[in-house]
């Protein structure tokens, strides 16, 4: 891990993950990317008007100055941090500066959503989720650790989500954490029977790994939704983190299927890292 991003926004939440991305800058010898995005179009900043361009000008002053103040802490000490501003917010664009930079992990802060702020509007968050084809941490309380102990990866053992386990298990390494995986079974049509499941998870850990060695490693979960039974398995073993694969779905197909990694990202009070299918 070489390189981090975070979205800064000034608030509480993105100093937790600031905070929670030096610990992890500092364990990896890594570089902190940290990236505010000022509601400011190219169209407008490139603008004949005169007062227009001096108005916009003002603004990204007082962004850089405020920027500045903001990444005088303490903990960033020793850590090398570079500070790039975006005119516009654009939550597609995140990505686009991973790519840029060929960052490795994205850590933002999120107080969540519920009710009709989370079908309609959503969060910032949930936005990078979707788009970012890098993982991305998403830091909910102050972060007084960040030793990962025990991290639950959840997944459909589909033949789709075999590069994000993959990735998952390299991140988990680097981390130095023990991976407890678990399939969540529901009674509806999705529902399997034992032999079922046992049949789907070797079939997948043949073709993620050569070998059924993890099949052990596996949890069987049983609840009433997918999003339920992963976060009262994280809460039964005392997780520290939970990752799980997200489909990343945009536009009308999110609306109506919705996605669990985000409804996760929402709910848990736990870390949550998504690794995009």
């Amino acid at each position: 891990m070489k390189k981090i991003i975070v979205p800064v926004d000034f608030s509480e939440h993105s100093e937790y993950a600031l905070e929670a991305a030096s610990m992890l800058a500092k364990k990896n010898n890594a570089e902190i990317l940290a990236l505010h995005m000022l509601e400011i179009s190219n169209a407008v900043m490139n603008k004949v008007d005169g007062m227009k361009q001096m108005e916009s000008l003002f603004f990204l002053k007082l962004a850089e100055k405020r920027f500045e103040e903001f990444l005088n802490k303490n903990y960033l000490k020793g850590i090398k941090v570079t500070p790039i501003i975006k005119h516009f917010k654009v939550f597609s664009e995140v990505n686009d500066v991973a790519k840029e930079h060929e960052a490795d992990l994205i850590v933002m802060g999120s107080q969540g959503a519920s009710g009709l702020k989370e079908v309609f509007i959503g969060s910032n968050t949930e936005k990078v989720v979707r788009h970012s084809d890098i993982p991305v941490l998403i830091i909910k309380h102050n972060p007084i650790l960040m030793d990962f102990e025990n991290v639950v990866f959840a997944c459909d053992f589909s033949e789709d989500a075999i590069e994000q386990y993959i990735r998952a298990k390299e991140m988990v390494e680097k981390l130095g954490s023990k991976m407890h995986l678990v399939y969540v079974n529901l009674p509806s049509s999705r529902f399997k029977s034992s032999s079922e499941m046992e049949k789907l998870v070797a079939s997948f850990l043949r073709k993620a790994e050569g070998n059924i060695e993890k099949m052990k490693e596996v949890n069987y979960v049983n609840d009433y939704t997918i999003e339920q039974g992963i976060l009262n398995f994280s809460n039964v073993i005392g997780a520290d983190l939970i990752a799980v694969a997200t489909r990343g779905r945009k536009g009308i197909s999110h609306f109506f299927e919705g996605s669990i990694s985000e409804d996760i990202a929402n709910h848990s009070t736990l870390p949550v890292m998504t690794f995009k299918i």
